[in-house]
């Protein structure tokens, strides 16, 4: 398994190009893997014949791991795998103890990061769980059929207050009901009285990987934090002004100048003045990025993926548009690299592609914020001096994890992104 980038550090077999006996050339494509929300082709390191997969379409492991052997017809074949994996080319693979997270440890096993953080997200124990991995090593998988099933966990009893009111212990009569209305129901004649269907009836439109995924991630977001949300209006006159006068100079450099490069710019320029929401919460406290990393989430087909831009704050609008422009148009190729969307500190979501005024997104973990943008519309506002105008506004949202931000804190961000907008100069 190579390592696909930099902070890559494992990845899923999607699909084996070729099959145990079939030929292949050197560089010919081998297999497809997998690695949050990006599908790489892996080409073969050298020509031969593909002697033995050992590692199954579906299975996710860690980089360096042995995947298959190329070799000669003829040539033995062990039937199973070292305890040590044997890499192509060996890089050093990040890991970390299971008891990192101060929820016991397994013996001090070592595990991904990955592994880890998903440990932690749900309150795991990885003692508990039985590794499948080499030398009894927990994976990802293991830990999410674990997370799925709570294997060898009794459910929850339910609490008091989950029952309907008239079944919560010493309730006595006071939340008993006067009526038929407000009993649970307890059978109706128009009802089959055999066993219930396995699906309600209409079409089920099966989870694609994506979907999964995503599903997963903002699952796992709205259980880690306590979101909330505030909303800024900004006043785009002084941006749409500079577009209009920079268009067709931009064009000429090969540059499509969108609105999405001023609040991306306008962003990094906050982040810099407020370190705090470019930071990610941790048990042993809030960790300050160094680097101020945005994420520009664009919709495709699946669904929604979030290519990052480095170091950001770096950038003049120019380059800031030409990455927009080549991370976008590679995203709908689905041309996307593992590295690509990555490392994100911050993320920009603009709903208002599609008309929509104002959201409340959902934070993408393990970042403490996210910026949407609604559409930019003319309306009637009341300037300063009292007089009526027309101008072109834009709602603005910023949803943060309030165990890093306090709402003053998330303010006084917002307030200087309204005003690098309000007041664009270049």
């Amino acid at each position: 398994m190579p390592k696909l980038g930099e902070s890559v550090v494992e990845g899923t077999v999607s699909r084996w190009l070729k099959q145990e006996g079939e030929t292949i050339s050197e560089f010919e494509p081998l297999l497809e893997v997998s690695s949050d929300k990006v599908d790489s082709e892996i080409p073969s390191p050298a020509g031969g014949v593909l002697l033995k997969i050992y590692v199954p379409e579906g299975e996710t492991v860690t980089a360096g791991t042995l995947l298959a052997l190329i070799g000669q017809p003829g040539e033995a074949v062990p039937e199973k795998l070292a305890d040590q994996p044997v890499a192509m080319s060996k890089p050093a693979v990040p890991e970390v103890s299971a008891s990192a997270g101060g929820r016991g440890g397994n013996g001090g096993a070592r595990i991904s990061p990955v592994v880890a953080r998903i440990a932690a997200e749900h309150q795991v124990d990885i003692s508990r769980i039985k590794g499948t991995g080499i030398g009894g090593r927990v994976t990802k998988k293991d830990i999410l059929a674990y997370v799925e099933g709570r294997s060898g966990t009794a459910p929850s009893p339910a609490l008091p207050e989950e029952l309907p009111p008239w079944e919560r212990p010493g309730s006595g009569d006071l939340f008993k009901p006067t009526d038929d209305l407000y009993k649970p129901p307890t059978g109706r004649d128009d009802q089959p009285s055999g066993p219930a269907s396995a699906l309600p009836a209409g079409e089920i439109i099966p989870l694609s990987k994506m979907r999964r995924l995503i599903a997963e991630h903002m699952a796992a977001s709205k259980r880690t934090a306590p979101h909330v949300t505030t909303v800024f209006e900004a006043d785009m006159s002084a941006v749409t002004a500079h577009r209009k006068a920079n268009l067709d100079a931009f064009a000429a450099r090969g540059i499509n100048l969108t609105y999405t490069a001023y609040f991306v710019a306008a962003a990094a320029y906050a982040l810099r003045l407020h370190p705090i929401v470019n930071s990610r919460w941790m048990e042993e406290g809030i960790l300050i990025q160094p680097e101020v990393a945005i994420g520009i989430a664009a919709a495709v087909d699946e669904g929604l993926i979030v290519p990052v831009i480095r170091r950001a704050d770096e950038l003049a609008l120019p380059g800031l548009a030409r990455q927009i422009n080549d991370l976008a148009s590679r995203a709908r190729a689905g041309q996307l690299k593992p590295d690509d969307v990555q490392g994100g500190t911050f993320t920009i979501t603009n709903h208002g592609v599609s008309g929509s005024l104002f959201a409340t997104p959902i934070i993408n973990q393990p970042q403490t914020a996210i910026l949407g943008v609604g559409a930019i519309q003319k309306r009637v506002v009341v300037l300063d001096n009292d007089a009526i105008a027309v101008r072109p506004m834009v709602y603005l949202t910023l949803t943060f994890d309030h165990r890093v931000l306090d709402g003053a804190t998330a303010d006084r961000f917002m307030a200087d992104i309204k005003k690098k907008l309000e007041e664009w100069e270049g």
